[in-house]
């Protein structure tokens, strides 16, 4: 198995201070770095609609929701500040995408809901984008996705009760 650059930066470490404990840093800098390495990436199909993550990620709570969302309905669905959220809908209001209306009863709170042409996109683009995914995790095979799909979330059920945000 050849080195990743996280076991570059432990042997370094380790060099200076060989009492060290990196075990955290070994596995947390490897989430860190595949991260980033995958934001990287920048999602092919979604660049090329002219889609951020962070926008089709909204257009995506609303289609498997399948109703109208606030923007803090979103929020916590996309685990985004409000800030983001009321930026990104601008953004995709703009580009025909989502539609808002105000509440009858207060009109501090919007309603979002996706257009004709925010369905189809979604619609469109989501199976491209897993396709897309799937390529870029084409050097691990079915057994080794699985696993560490299965312990990633398990992972991530101990940070969101310890750390929060969990939208439950």
């Amino acid at each position: 198995m050849t080195d990743d650059i996280v076991a570059s930066v432990v042997r370094q470490w380790h060099a200076v201070n060989p009492e060290l404990d990196t075990g955290p840093m070994e596995l947390i800098g490897r989430i860190n770095r595949c991260a980033a390495l995958l934001q990287q990436a920048e999602d092919a199909p979604l660049r090329a609609a002219g889609l951020t993550r962070a926008e089709f990620d909204l257009l995506g709570a609303l289609r498997r929701t399948d109703r109208e969302l606030t923007p803090g309905d979103l929020a916590r669905e996309t685990f985004s500040s409000g800030a983001a959220v009321t930026k990104r809908l601008r953004a995709l209001q703009e580009g025909g995408l989502v539609d808002r209306r105000g509440d009858a009863r207060d009109r501090r709170v919007a309603h979002v809901r996706l257009t004709g042409e925010g369905r189809e996109l979604v619609d469109r683009l989501l199976p491209e984008q897993l396709a897309y995914e799937r390529s870029v995790l084409s050097g691990l095979d079915e057994r080794t996705r699985t696993r560490l799909s299965g312990q990633l979330s398990e992972l991530l059920v101990q940070l969101e009760g310890r750390i929060g945000g969990s939208r439950r």
